[in-house]
């Protein structure tokens, strides 16, 4: 037994929760800033902690900065009274915001984070699976349950709807998602998303050579990620909070963490597929590490093409009003799906010719 190949998959699983999970807070810290800005408002700037927000000049900077809000947010989720109503299917009820949650994570998974670290058999990457972009789309299908099970679970009519809305949105938008992204693989002819860098590394990055394909991925996601302007499964105006609605303390900060760690999945996703994940095109940042501080710098720069999504999604939510229904699933199933077929078909015949 390799203890070595052990205790490393273990410590780059340990890195990358860390990472998604510190992601997720200040990523709620920044969208509250960010739509206080549009909105020409301060936003949080109250939170202080004993003795750091005492020090001299970094403590209240850190405090008007709102950096500590993440932690009182949290803390409130813990503390919060954790209310099961007596009419709920309970064992359903417990189980929606686990499996909310999960997708995420193990989307995560099999996404390259950098190239090597120290020498070359230690990839960043915890699972190189040679059909890993089969992989995350069998695991993304899998987070409308949650949604589907805590509207199912409440037992209570507008939570119901928001779930079955959930259901058609989710799983209409999963259909032109996985069909944009097939020119892609058509292209580098392989299914590993390792090897998907490695081509743009020697050929460059694939939103120069298939951009139809990244708009109607970047819409796709929006709507998997239940954000503005298709946040029609818990929109409040309708649905008082949709599938979420009975739910308090830690179970809906789990459907809350859920949707921001679908945000980072996705703009991960993104940068690894269309932005040459790790990957510059200039300095030699294309080539795989030869030192630690290479492969970190590698990291840094995977984590910063993803922070850039993330900015994406936070500003389109305050910048862009809320679709209605039928023009959320008209959108879907008239525009992009067949967008999407007549795209594959050109570029399949545009290699043909080539071939």
């Amino acid at each position: 037994m390799d203890w070595n190949f052990i205790l490393f998959t273990v410590t780059k699983i340990a890195c990358v929760l860390g990472a998604v999970l510190t992601m997720f807070a200040y990523a709620v810290l920044a969208e509250r800033k960010i739509s206080a800005c549009i909105q020409d408002r301060i936003g949080p700037n109250r939170v202080s902690l004993p003795f750091i927000g005492s020090l001299p000049i970094i403590g209240p900077f850190l405090t008007r900065l709102g950096f500590w809000q993440p932690i009182a947010d949290g803390l409130k989720a813990f503390l919060k009274e954790d209310f099961t109503p007596s009419y709920v299917r309970k064992v359903y009820f417990w189980l929606a915001p686990a499996v909310t949650l999960t997708p995420a994570f193990l989307t995560v998974a099999v996404i390259p984070s950098g190239s090597t670290l120290g020498n070359p058999e230690n990839r960043m990457v915890i699972a190189d699976l040679d059909v890993g972009i089969l992989y995350t789309f069998g695991i993304v299908s899998l987070g409308v349950y949650g949604i589907v099970l805590a509207g199912y679970a409440a037992n209570s009519k507008y939570p119901f709807l928001g779930g079955i809305r959930s259901s058609a949105q989710m799983i209409s938008y999963e259909i032109a998602m996985g069909m944009s992204v097939i020119p892609l693989f058509l292209i580098v002819g392989n299914l590993n998303l390792g090897k998907v860098i490695e081509y743009q590394a020697h050929h460059g990055w694939l939103i120069l050579y298939t951009p139809v394909c990244f708009l109607i991925f970047l819409v796709s996601a929006f709507a998997e990620t239940n954000r503005l302007p298709f946040d029609l499964p818990e929109c409040e105006t309708e649905l008082v909070a949709g599938y979420n609605t009975e739910y308090s303390s830690m179970k809906f900060a789990l459907f809350f963490m859920g949707e921001y760690a679908n945000m980072i999945a996705g703009s991960a996703m993104m940068v690894t597929l269309f932005f040459g994940g790790w990957t510059l095109p200039f300095g030699g940042w294309d080539q795989p590490a030869t030192s630690m501080a290479a492969g970190l710098v590698h990291i840094g720069i995977f984590i910063g093409k993803v922070l850039f999504f993330m900015l994406v999604f936070i500003w389109v939510r305050w910048m862009l009003p809320r679709f209605r229904y039928d023009q959320l699933m008209d959108l879907g199933w008239r525009r992009l799906i067949p967008l999407a077929l007549a795209n594959i078909l050109f570029y399949a015949v545009v290699l043909w010719l080539k071939a």
